[in-house]
């Protein structure tokens, strides 16, 4: 049956901490699956939850760890001794470590390390920071599988027994020679399934090698176990030397950190923002989007003043500038959310920028005659036949304008190595509404001679 986390339940449970109710606590909360465990934390101060987390087996702590919320695991560590953090990165497989490890001064990183009694996962986080945290070295961990080719099933097994120890999830075996130069892999099911004495050259797979470079970035690493429907990936140096491997797991995390990235960028924030950040640093975050967002409302304003004249004449174009800046708004985030969603999945085609452009311009003609027939109408009801002849001319225009513009500002953006999801925000609203103004009324004063 599933968990749910209850007020109740949380009310409970501090008694029984208080109470240091051990047995209860067991029965309740540590015969749990780790990520209920973990949504308990969660809620919980860092002395009540350090009381249950030490009462876990060591094997699910790694697990609890990992699943808490990013603060929450953060405040829990800061928390701990050096010695008590540094037995607890022990657990953790290598990637993990070195993600928790690399958010923190040089000084702690030191500090932290020397307490670290496992030498050989000291020397795994050590090399893991060395890589930058965007490429595959920075996204990969040090535990996996691997066999050599001469070695009999028999032998293998022993080996992979050993290995199996820091080896959390099992999804292939590598299969590299002496110098650990990466030749083939091979599937569990074929070596559980092959004679004691048959040797390891005979039953691997040495063509159509999937591979990452140290270097690659993490984008690239997403669209090769995408494209080959990967759930592991091993990762070699320029020697072709095998030096780790990248599960899906943490792919998925990194999509999802990007996204998350991508959407505060479309809404105007400009860097990363925790639920628990400071209010100078969230408004630090908002702030420039909504300074540009104010001067394009200034020269909006501006844009209206010049026309003065004919509004004074004709108050009836005032009535349609909510609507020439919404649709302008409106369409250009269409056509660049469109084209951000492309760049994000590696659409190599998007290096045409014609095509793409009159593709979009043509969806925006379509849409805009639509459009332009609906509010002529309306307008005509409401208004007068010209008026109405202006608006839908001017709708028409800004829609294949901002249609154009929004399939435009991405593609520069990404040409450049700007993050596109930019071009979705403030920005593409703000500049479609200064230009859409400016159709409107210049299309107004001609028609209407004003």
């Amino acid at each position: 049956m599933r968990f749910e986390l209850t007020k109740d339940f949380l009310e409970v449970l501090r008694l029984k901490i208080a109470e240091q109710d051990l047995q209860w606590i067991r029965e309740n909360v540590l015969e749990l699956h780790y990520a209920e465990i973990a949504e308990i934390l969660d809620k919980l101060t860092n002395d009540e939850a350090k009381l249950i987390y030490f009462l876990v087996d060591e094997d699910l702590q790694a697990d609890i760890l990992m699943e808490l919320d990013e603060e929450v695991r953060d405040r829990f560590l800061a928390s701990l001794s050096t010695k008590e953090f540094a037995d607890q990165l022990e657990n953790l497989d290598s990637d993990d470590a070195a993600d928790i490890l690399g958010d923190l001064p040089n000084e702690k990183i030191q500090e932290v390390i020397s307490q670290m009694e496992d030498d050989e996962a000291a020397e795994d986080i050590v090399d893991l920071l060395n890589y930058d945290e965007d490429t595959a070295g920075g996204l990969m961990q040090k535990e996996f599988f691997q066999a050599q080719l001469d070695w009999p099933v028999n032998y293998a097994l022993e080996e992979l027994r050993k290995q199996a120890e820091d080896v959390e999830k099992v999804y292939n075996i590598f299969v590299v020679d002496e110098s650990d130069k990466l030749l083939g892999v091979l599937s569990l099911k074929r070596i559980l399934f092959a004679g004691s004495a048959t040797k390891i050259a005979d039953l691997f797979q040495s063509k159509n090698i999937i591979s990452v470079k140290t270097s690659d970035s993490v984008e690239i690493v997403s669209e090769v176990m995408e494209k080959y429907d990967l759930v592991s990936v091993p990762v070699v140096d320029y020697q072709n030397k095998l030096v780790g491997r990248i599960t899906l797991d943490d792919v998925v995390d990194f999509i999802k950190e990007e996204a998350d990235k991508d959407f505060q960028l479309a809404t105007g924030i400009t860097e990363p923002m925790e639920s628990n950040a400071s209010i100078w640093r969230i408004s630090k975050a908002r702030l420039p989007w909504l300074i540009i967002g104010m001067f394009g409302g200034v020269l909006g304003a501006n844009v209206i003043s010049r026309f003065e004249g004919s509004i004074t004449q004709i108050p009836a174009l005032a009535f349609f500038i909510p609507l020439i800046t919404a649709m302008g708004g409106n369409v250009g985030v269409q056509s660049s959310a469109i084209v951000v969603q492309s760049l994000a999945r590696g659409d190599k085609h998007l290096g045409k920028f014609l095509p793409k452009i009159l593709k979009e311009a043509s969806v925006g003609v379509l849409n805009g005659l639509l459009l332009a027939s609906m509010i002529f109408g309306i307008a005509c009801v409401f208004a007068t036949v010209q008026l109405g002849f202006v608006v839908s001319l001017s709708l028409f225009t800004v829609i294949i304008f901002a249609a154009v513009l929004g399939t435009i500002i991405p593609l520069l953006l990404n040409k450049y190595k700007i993050d596109p999801a930019l071009a979705t925000g403030p920005f593409i609203t703000t500049l479609n509404d200064v230009i859409g103004l400016f159709i409107y009324f210049t299309i107004g004063m001609l028609l209407l001679e004003v």
